[in-house]
């Protein structure tokens, strides 16, 4: 498989855990998810992770499988490629594990007194990548292991970071986010 062929199959398969985290910064506000709990005098999540911001992350990780399934097949003959389907648990686990994943980084952050902003490198791009990973692993692992090859794991995992910060940034100067990573 070609560098190119491979970097579209890593994306394509990932569309769906990318996509919540970004719908959630967009769409997010309102009740925060942990209620304001705090656990040894820190909040458990804080402001940033909100119930509409993961209920609308989730269905527009939804909505981004369904998509790409209904595109799959035109797009595997275009692209002489074959794109793998997305099953119902799959489209599940990729959506809720990305939030997941997020939502247990802020959750170390959290417990560690370390303030929502402050960027933790690799933790803060990769976080919602595992998440969604473990999930379908754990969900789904016929699915995981026919699907994701290592060079496929490989290229998820060069990539996403840099992807996660271009979006950041973009989010950032468009005044969605307050800080830049």
């Amino acid at each position: 498989m070609d560098v190119l062929s491979l970097i579209f199959l890593s994306l394509w398969i990932m569309l769906p855990a990318y996509i919540p985290n970004n719908a959630a910064a967009i769409f997010g506000g309102g009740t925060p998810l942990d209620l304001r709990y705090s656990w040894r005098g820190n909040r458990l999540l804080g402001d940033g992770k909100t119930i509409r911001g993961s209920v609308s992350g989730i269905s527009f990780g939804i909505l981004a499988a369904l998509l790409l399934n209904a595109t799959n097949q035109p797009l595997s003959s275009i692209l002489s490629l074959e794109l793998p389907i997305f099953p119902v648990v799959v489209i599940l686990s990729l959506s809720i594990g990305s939030l997941l994943g997020d939502a247990m980084a802020s959750f170390l952050k959290r417990s560690l007194g370390i303030s929502r902003g402050t960027s933790i490198p690799l933790l803060d791009q990769l976080d919602f990548v595992v998440g969604s990973l473990l999930l379908l692993l754990f969900i789904s692992p016929n699915w995981f292991f026919e699907t994701l090859t290592l060079p496929i794991l490989i290229t998820i995992f060069i990539l996403t970071p840099f992807l996660h910060l271009s979006i950041n940034i973009i989010g950032y100067l468009l005044g969605i986010k307050k800080v830049p990573w």
